[in-house]
Protein backbone atom coordinates (compact mmCIF):
# COMPACT_ATOMS: atom_id res chain seq x y z
CA UNK A 1 0.00 0.00 0.00
CA UNK A 2 0.94 3.41 -1.04
CA UNK A 3 1.19 5.85 1.81
CA UNK A 4 0.51 9.47 1.39
CA UNK A 5 2.85 12.62 2.37
CA UNK A 6 2.74 15.75 3.08
CA UNK A 7 5.78 17.70 2.65
CA UNK A 8 6.00 18.32 6.54
CA UNK A 9 5.29 14.16 6.79
CA UNK A 10 7.78 13.32 4.48
CA UNK A 11 10.69 15.79 6.03
CA UNK A 12 9.65 14.50 9.24
CA UNK A 13 9.70 10.81 7.97
CA UNK A 14 13.18 11.57 6.47
CA UNK A 15 14.86 13.29 9.81
CA UNK A 16 13.62 9.75 11.27
CA UNK A 17 16.14 8.05 8.91
CA UNK A 18 16.04 4.49 7.47
CA UNK A 19 14.19 5.88 3.72
CA UNK A 20 15.83 6.84 0.94
CA UNK A 21 14.28 9.19 -1.83
CA UNK A 22 13.64 8.35 -5.27
CA UNK A 23 12.91 11.29 -7.95
CA UNK A 24 11.92 9.45 -10.98
CA UNK A 25 11.79 13.18 -13.18
CA UNK A 26 13.80 13.69 -16.03
CA UNK A 27 17.38 14.83 -15.50
CA UNK A 28 16.53 18.26 -16.88
CA UNK A 29 13.74 18.51 -14.01
CA UNK A 30 16.29 17.31 -11.47
CA UNK A 31 19.07 19.87 -12.65
CA UNK A 32 16.79 22.49 -12.00
CA UNK A 33 16.36 21.33 -8.62
CA UNK A 34 15.48 18.67 -6.09
CA UNK A 35 15.49 17.16 -2.87
CA UNK A 36 18.96 16.79 -0.75
CA UNK A 37 19.66 13.12 -0.64
CA UNK A 38 17.48 12.06 -3.65
CA UNK A 39 18.78 9.69 -6.28
CA UNK A 40 17.41 10.15 -9.85
CA UNK A 41 15.54 7.34 -11.07
CA UNK A 42 13.36 8.47 -14.52
CA UNK A 43 10.29 6.72 -14.00
CA UNK A 44 10.83 4.90 -17.65
CA UNK A 45 14.18 3.93 -16.11
CA UNK A 46 11.66 2.67 -12.78
CA UNK A 47 9.47 0.57 -14.72
CA UNK A 48 12.00 -1.97 -16.60
CA UNK A 49 13.42 -3.16 -13.47
CA UNK A 50 11.80 -1.68 -9.78
CA UNK A 51 13.69 -4.03 -7.76
CA UNK A 52 17.22 -3.25 -9.01
CA UNK A 53 16.44 0.33 -8.82
CA UNK A 54 15.80 0.43 -4.83
CA UNK A 55 18.26 -0.88 -2.44
CA UNK A 56 15.88 -1.27 0.75
CA UNK A 57 12.17 -1.05 1.24
CA UNK A 58 11.29 2.39 3.16
CA UNK A 59 10.89 4.31 0.21
CA UNK A 60 9.99 8.06 -0.44
CA UNK A 61 8.81 8.47 -4.31
CA UNK A 62 8.67 11.87 -5.88
CA UNK A 63 8.46 13.74 -8.73
CA UNK A 64 7.41 17.35 -9.42
CA UNK A 65 3.64 17.09 -8.83
CA UNK A 66 3.21 13.35 -7.48
CA UNK A 67 1.74 11.83 -10.23
CA UNK A 68 4.97 10.09 -11.86
CA UNK A 69 5.93 9.21 -8.45
CA UNK A 70 2.42 7.53 -7.37
CA UNK A 71 2.68 5.55 -10.33
CA UNK A 72 6.34 4.48 -9.29
CA UNK A 73 5.69 3.99 -5.30
CA UNK A 74 2.39 1.50 -6.83
CA UNK A 75 5.09 -0.50 -8.72
CA UNK A 76 7.03 -0.69 -5.74
CA UNK A 77 4.42 -1.81 -3.83
CA UNK A 78 3.29 -4.54 -6.51
CA UNK A 79 6.70 -5.62 -6.30
CA UNK A 80 6.61 -6.69 -2.82
CA UNK A 81 7.86 -3.39 -0.82
CA UNK A 82 5.67 -2.65 2.00
CA UNK A 83 7.08 0.80 3.50
CA UNK A 84 6.09 2.96 0.25
CA UNK A 85 5.61 6.37 0.37
CA UNK A 86 4.38 9.24 -2.41
CA UNK A 87 5.66 13.14 -1.90
CA UNK A 88 2.23 14.78 -2.65
CA UNK A 89 2.32 18.01 -4.75
CA UNK A 90 5.97 16.52 -5.03
CA UNK A 91 8.84 18.82 -5.36
CA UNK A 92 6.66 21.90 -6.39
CA UNK A 93 4.84 21.83 -2.79
CA UNK A 94 7.84 20.87 -1.01
CA UNK A 95 9.18 23.98 -2.28
CA UNK A 96 6.13 25.98 -1.05
CA UNK A 97 6.22 24.64 1.96
CA UNK A 98 9.99 26.38 2.37
CA UNK A 99 11.84 23.29 2.54
CA UNK A 100 15.30 22.75 1.02
CA UNK A 101 16.30 22.40 -2.39
CA UNK A 102 19.52 21.46 -3.98
CA UNK A 103 20.27 22.93 -7.37
CA UNK A 104 23.61 20.76 -8.46
CA UNK A 105 24.62 19.38 -12.11
CA UNK A 106 25.51 15.96 -10.76
CA UNK A 107 23.94 13.61 -11.08
CA UNK A 108 23.01 10.49 -8.29
CA UNK A 109 21.65 7.84 -10.51
CA UNK A 110 20.70 4.16 -9.60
Amino acid sequence: MVKPLSPKQAAERLAQGGVEIIDVRDVHEWADGHLPYARLVPLAEFRQNPRAALSQDGVIFVCAAGVRSETAARLAAQHGFKEVYNLTGGTRAWQRAGLPIERDAAVTAA
